[in-house]
C-alpha cells in the first residue's frame, strides 16, 4: 500500500486556512500543551544571509521549516525573508505537506504577537502604532483586532513611502489607519505598540513610553539586530516567546549586558501565561514588553491546522 501523496498549500491557500482569529486559539492550545521543540540551528553565510533549521513534533505531526533571511534584499525589492515547511507524519515519517512558509511563518508571527498582547496589554488598549511596514507588519493590524478592538492604527516606518501604502492598504481593508510621521511623538500616544522590522540599532526609546503601555518587539530575533534601547527594559515587565529568547535576541543581549535586565529579568514566557500560572501584568499603570524570536513549535501549529484545513476540503 502506498502513501497518498502530500498535499501542497501556496500562500493563499495558507493564509485562507489560518484566519487570525483561529490561528490565535491554535497557538494559545499549542503553548499550553507544547511539543517537542530542539534549539533551531542557525548558519551565518557569506553575504550576510542566515539560515534555520527549525524542526517540532507532536505524536501526531513532524514538521521541519528552513528560513532564510537576508536583510539586504529590500534594496532590490525583495522580501527580507524566503523558506519552506515540510509536515511529516510522526509515526511513520510519511511527508503529508509542502506548505507556503513565508506565508506561514508571517502568519503565526503577527499571531503570536497578537497572542501576547492578548495575555499582557490593558483590557483597555485600542490605539496601535506599528513599526514597520514588511510582511509581517502588513498582518499586525488584522491579528491585533483578532483580540482587542482598535479604534486607530497609526504605522511608521523608515521609507515613508512604504508607510503610507501600508496605511492606504489597511484603510481599504477597513481599519482607521494613517501614517505616523514622528516616531517619538506615536510612541508617547500609543497604547500598543509592535515592532516589526530588521533593525540593527534601537528605534524605541524607554523614556517615550507611558505607564500602560505595552511593546511588542518581533524583530531582533538574532544577537546583531536591535529595536529598543536598554531603557525600555529598564522600565518594563518583561515577557518573551519562550526560553530561547534569551540566548537569541539582541535587545535582551544588549539590555543584560547594559544592567538593564538581569539574569531572571524574564517574569515568564508563553506557556505560564496561557495554563494561568503567572498573572501576566502587574497592574493598570504598569509598561509590559514582549519579546518573540519564534518558534519551531508556532511554525508546526500553523501547518497542521492548514493541513488539516486542506485535507478536510478534497
Amino acid at each position: 500500500m502506498s502513501a497518498e501523496p502530500p498535499l501542497a498549500f501556496d500562500a493563499e491557500a495558507v493564509a485562507q486556512a489560518l484566519p487570525f482569529d483561529v490561528l490565535v486559539s491554535a497557538l494559545r492550545d499549542a503553548f499550553r500543551d507544547p511539543a517537542h521543540v530542539p534549539s533551531r540551528h542557525v548558519h551565518r553565510m557569506e553575504g550576510g544571509m542566515q539560515s534555520l533549521v527549525m524542526p517540532a513534533w507532536t505524536d501526531r505531526f513532524y514538521g521541519v521549516k528552513i528560513i532564510n533571511i537576508q536583510p539586504a534584499n529590500s534594496a532590490k525589492g525583495l522580501p527580507g525573508l524566503h523558506a519552506v515547511y515540510t509536515l511529516f507524519d510522526a509515526a511513520t515519517g510519511v511527508p503529508l505537506a509542502f506548505v507556503d512558509a513565508d506565508e506561514l511563518t508571517a502568519r503565526r508571527t503577527a499571531a503570536a504577537s497578537a497572542l501576547g498582547a492578548d495575555l499582557l496589554a490593558s483590557p483597555g488598549g485600542q490605539d496601535l502604532l506599528i513599526v514597520g511596514a514588511g510582511r509581517v507588519a502588513r498582518l499586525l493590524a488584522d491579528a491585533f483586532a483578532a483580540v482587542r478592538p482598535l479604534s486607530r492604527i497609526r504605522i511608521w516606518a523608515r521609507d515613508p513611502v512604504k508607510a503610507q501604502q501600508l496605511a492606504a492598504t489597511l484603510v481599504q481593508d477597513g481599519h482607521a489607519a494613517e501614517v505616523a510621521t514622528d516616531l517619538e511623538g506615536a510612541v508617547r500616544t500609543s497604547t500598543l505598540i509592535s515592532c516589526a522590522t530588521l533593525s540593527e540599532e534601537a528605534l524605541i526609546m524607554g523614556d517615550w513610553l507611558r505607564p500602560g503601555t505595552h511593546l511588542d518587539l518581533i524583530g531582533s530575533f538574532a544577537p546583531h539586530m536591535r529595536e529598543t534601547n536598554a531603557r525600555c527594559f529598564a522600565r518594563a515587565e518583561v515577557f518573551a516567546d519562550t526560553d530561547e529568547a534569551a540566548t537569541k535576541s539582541g535587545d535582551i543581549l544588549a539590555a543584560r549586558a547594559e544592567g538593564a535586565l538581569a539574569p531572571d529579568g524574564i517574569r515568564a514566557t508563553l506557556t505560564p501565561l496561557v495554563r494561568g500560572d503567572h498573572s501576566g501584568r502587574s497592574g493598570p499603570d504598569a509598561i509590559t514588553l514582549f519579546k518573540a524570536v519564534g518558534s519551531a513549535l508556532e511554525d508546526l501549529a500553523g501547518a497542521a491546522l492548514t493541513y488539516t484545513h486542506g485535507r478536510d476540503r478534497t
